[in-house]
């Protein structure tokens, strides 16, 4: 029977696979022309407000496949709101109106003089305005965040193995099957049918000394008495069994305990949780936690006490 789904769960996970890749995200190709003259005419506004009517705007450059480059032939001045209000306009009307960055740098040092982010999702970003920026040699870039796209190729590939896996199992289905059936001269010897439950897994005891730790069930046994562990108690015990006659670090403890949870705590908190530990424990004479001076605490059994 395993070699008769073994093709099956190959084309299966096949189709989920190529489902899966079709709807993963692709950046489109480079915007189209219509956005480089939207810039271009951003560039025009930008100086015409600035007072500059003669100056040209210099050929737009793409520097990734969505995000335009406006760079300028003079120096001029100008302030943030107007810049937003341009770009915000000239958007309006084409598929990129919702969602992008701003950011304005020095020619010469190449280093940001204002920016800002719109976004539909989380929120608009816009600092410093208000402020005029003096004239000076200025780049602006405007990106856009990638869009995502539903790949029909991959969906007719999926579609493929699909068929495949259908066509089989109408097959098998359509099949007769004759399995070999046992004959009981008593119908008492006869098993009794499955009722689909599973026995219940058994837990997995590590000894202690005389005590038997239970990390599943978070108790010791100890002469078929059950001794319940908190939370915290389990993981000191965990550290400790594993490390029977070891030294066990402070660090150690709080890192596991506490710390990997997020939560801060000193060295008295240690001293207590051992302390609870310990008369626990104390059903076992052979037992005990030995505080080791300036490293941490070892648990102890036998001769090692």
């Amino acid at each position: 029977m395993k070699r008769l789904y073994l093709p099956l769960l190959a084309l299966l996970a096949t189709a989920v696979i190529v489902f899966a890749m079709a709807f993963v995200s692709r950046e489109n190709g480079k915007p189209d022309k219509h956005l480089e003259i939207v810039m271009r005419n951003i560039g025009h506004q930008l100086l015409l407000h600035s007072g500059d009517s003669s100056s040209r705007v210099m050929p737009v450059k793409m520097v990734d496949d969505n995000t335009f480059r406006i760079s300028f032939e003079t120096s001029f001045g100008f302030t943030p709101d107007t810049l937003m209000s341009l770009v915000h306009q000239q958007l309006a009307n084409t598929e990129r109106k919702g969602n992008y960055m701003v950011g304005v740098y020095d020619c010469s040092k190449n280093q940001t003089v204002f920016a800002y982010e719109m976004n539909t999702a989380s929120g608009d970003l816009t600092p410093c305005r208000g402020r005029k920026l003096k004239k000076d040699c200025y780049v602006v870039e405007i990106s856009f965040p990638g869009t995502n796209s539903f790949n029909y190729a991959w969906l007719l590939a999926g579609l493929v193995p699909l068929a495949l896996i259908v066509f089989y199992m109408n097959r098998r289905k359509a099949r007769p099957e004759v399995a070999a059936e046992t004959v009981y001269e008593d119908e008492a010897e006869a098993p009794a049918p499955a009722t689909g439950e599973t026995a219940p897994e058994t837990s997995t005891y590590i000894p202690v000394g005389a005590l038997l730790f239970s990390d599943s069930e978070g108790t010791l046994a100890f002469n078929g008495q059950n001794i319940e562990l908190s939370a915290k108690e389990i993981k000191a015990m965990r550290l400790f069994a594993s490390n029977l006659n070891q030294v066990v670090g402070r660090d150690l403890l709080m890192k596991e305990i506490w710390e990997d949870e997020g939560v801060v705590v000193i060295t008295r908190n240690v001293d207590v949780l051992i302390s609870k530990l310990r008369k626990k424990l104390g059903v076992d004479p052979s037992l005990r936690i030995v505080n080791v001076h300036g490293k941490g605490y070892k648990l102890a059994t036998g001769s090692k006490l």
